[in-house]
């Protein structure tokens, strides 16, 4: 294990290069390596997890490289050309990775066998695979739908429509990426609008997606089988990674930052709409469209921040960002309530308790229910904890946001997995004024 702890007192200043969108990196990835012909990749975020999805592109068969400048190249042999791997494909600690190159085999006539990391393999999968098995798949898992999951893909891919009990990106994407070699048009029915990379990435690419708000929800209908070829793509900022850099501004007095080329694409915005409804000082400046996305350069002041009741309806634009709103609550004046969280307990580690300890621990109070964490912030955070990240690398990298506005440092017990979305995220905060060093956990 790698500890590292972070230690509060000097204003952040600066310009902050943000890594790629993750999401739409391993998105990018799927559909350039399925693609006919070549697609360019700009700015693709080089951490483990999305790392583990061109491996699992080059065991499908499609060619995946990396150039001098840091462009990637990818061919594929179009839809229904996948090959079958001829080893187990590891996901690492990429719960989208899996869910999503799962949806992608089950449309094919090949079989898959998928595994990850202990965090991974604790994950439950049955949300995928229930809707995967309506079209035609065959799946063999662990008791609860655990990794290793084998995937025996559909001879004849069968169209559905679905209606999603939860809202879910992962779970749409799948069905949509299995859909891609199923006659017909598949229709997945969302209770809640999720981040819609997919339909956007789909439309890049040529296929056909039309989507309509109707009394049950937001419903997306993409034609199957169509003829795709490749694509360039620039990735934007991930607005997830930015969170933690901009919270650290907010929160650290004197502070003011530049965070350039960020996606602000409305579905995954939602902490820092909720931000600035407490107050902060976020201007969003030089807006344009990459590949269908909409990014903007933001500038990060340090801000006075106000407790807020946070709509459960808002969970689903910024499901990953809760870890981050934890700590900026905890230096708001006041109470925050988050609703509509439960889903937090079911991601790389159980984020809604790891949160409420790792508080508790540095002198902030903190309430949870299964559904709700409730926050009372103040001008004071005593620090001097040790936290348990529990392999996750946003409750690693926000308890180390919290060091920087502590009276001690806060020091977290493992900080190797940061790497799997935000890599040279201490070094990065560094180059800002941020006092990060190794801790003392061995």
């Amino acid at each position: 294990m790698t500890s590292l702890k972070s230690t509060g007192g000097r204003p952040l200043k600066g310009r902050f290069v943000v890594p790629g969108d993750k999401s739409i990196s391993h998105r990018s990835l799927i559909l350039g390596g399925l693609a006919v012909g070549e697609t360019t990749i700009e700015g693709l975020l080089e951490g483990e997890d999305v790392l583990a999805t061109a491996d699992a592109m080059r065991m499908l068969g499609s060619e995946i490289s990396r150039d001098e400048n840091g462009i990637w190249h990818a061919r594929g042999a179009g839809i229904g050309g996948l090959a079958e791997p001829e080893d187990v494909i590891d996901c690492g600690n990429s719960g989208t990775g899996a869910r999503l190159l799962m949806g992608l085999t089950a449309g094919h006539p090949i079989r898959a066998v998928f595994t990850g990391d202990a965090s991974l393999r604790r994950r439950p999968m049955l949300r995928v695979t229930d809707p995967l098995t309506l079209m035609g798949a065959e799946f063999h898992a662990r008791q609860g739908g655990r990794l290793p999951i084998t995937v025996t893909g559909a001879t004849r891919a069968t169209a559905i429509r679905y209606v999603l009990p939860v809202a879910s990106a992962q779970v749409k994407s799948a069905i949509m990426l299995a859909g891609l070699n199923a006659a017909g048009e598949t229709t997945v029915v969302e209770p809640h609008p999720t981040r819609d990379h997919t339909e956007t990435m789909f439309q890049h690419f040529g296929v056909e997606v039309r989507v309509v708000d109707t009394p049950d929800g937001r419903e997306i209908t993409m034609v199957g089988q169509p003829e795709i070829s490749g694509r360039p793509i620039v990735v934007p900022g991930d607005p997830s990674s930015a969170a933690f850099p901009a919270v650290a501004a907010l929160i650290t007095e004197g502070s003011e930052i530049e965070l350039p080329g960020i996606g602000i694409n409305p579905l995954r915005f939602g902490l820092f709409e909720t931000l600035v409804e407490m107050g902060a000082d976020i201007a969003i400046h030089n807006r344009r469209t990459e590949a269908g996305e909409p990014i903007a350069d933001l500038t990060v002041r340090a801000s006075e921040l106000q407790g807020i009741e946070v709509p459960g309806a808002r969970a689903p634009s910024m499901i990953d960002e809760y870890p981050i709103l934890a700590v900026a609550a905890a230096r708001a004046r006041g109470v925050t309530v988050m609703h509509g969280v439960g889903e937090l307990r079911v991601k790389e580690s159980d984020r809604l308790g790891a949160m409420a300890r790792g508080l508790a621990a540095c002198g902030v109070r903190v309430e949870e229910t299964e559904d709700t964490l409730t926050v009372h912030g103040g001008n004071r955070i005593e620090g001097g904890a040790t936290i348990e990240a529990d392999l996750d690398h946003r409750i690693a990298m926000a308890f180390l946001v919290l060091g920087l506005a502590a009276e001690q440092a806060v020091e977290i017990d493992d900080a190797s997995p940061i790497d799997t979305s935000f890599p040279g995220f201490a070094d990065a905060m560094r180059s800002l004024g941020g006092t990060f060093e190794a801790g003392d956990v061995s």
